[in-house]
């Protein structure tokens, strides 16, 4: 676990813990840390979980996936950011998968846990609780904004929405984008061909310049 510990303190979940206390509350936690190679599923929906995902290396991507496989990438999820935390403190059943999208190590905290007496750890609790609560809290914008883009009438004010976003983000004309072309067409729900198209459109008028996953937004 100490190989892992700056990761770890990168991680808002454990904001304001230092080295001592954090390995203390895992003695009590008794975390679990497992391999997953690409494109292997860490959580399937209809799932019904008790634990907490925090990503230690690699990526996992909150998909959504039909009847025929088509997927719809919700959240992208890197190295110290946590996933399954409103399923974990709920236990409902998972309506969405989260996916390794590439070689991953997670550990899992159990949200049981977390809320269980330990006079030993008591006020280090009350830290962890608090920090889950912030981190759900901004959860609830992100995904706010994802509907935002979503309800644009069409591929380009989508495109357009979402990257505005990313530059107000960046705060910088030019930035690069978590996705590349199919997963950024997965994340906003549109066809690749009807984005590709667009993005072509967008540069040739003078609107965009992009290469790959960087891109620039112009002033017209």
């Amino acid at each position: 676990m100490k190989d892992f510990l700056k990761i770890i303190k990168k991680s808002e979940l454990f904001y304001s813990l230092n080295d001592k206390e954090i390995e203390v509350l895992f003695e009590c936690l008794q975390v679990k840390i497992k391999d997953f190679d690409k494109e292997t599923y860490v959580f399937r929906s209809g799932d019904k979980i008790s634990e907490i995902g925090l990503v230690l290396s690699g990526k996992v991507h909150i998909i959504n996936e039909d009847y025929w496989g088509n997927r719809n990438i919700i959240y992208e999820i890197k190295e110290s950011e946590i996933f399954g935390e409103a399923f974990a403190c709920t236990q409902n059943i998972l309506p969405v998968s989260v996916i390794s999208i590439q070689k991953s190590k997670v550990m899992f905290i159990d949200f049981n846990r977390i809320t269980k007496t330990c006079s030993f750890t008591t006020s280090v609790r009350e830290i962890l609780i608090r920090n889950l609560a912030i981190i759900l809290s901004k959860n609830n914008i992100i995904l706010t904004s994802k509907i935002e883009h979503m309800s644009r009438r069409n591929t380009r004010d989508k495109l357009l929405s979402y990257l505005s976003e990313q530059a107000n983000i960046a705060k910088n004309s030019k930035f690069s984008i978590p996705f590349n072309r199919q997963q950024l067409a997965d994340y906003l729900c549109i066809d690749r061909s009807a984005m590709s198209n667009e993005l072509s459109k967008l540069k040739s008028e003078g609107i965009i310049k992009y290469k790959k996953e960087q891109f620039e937004l112009l002033k017209s």
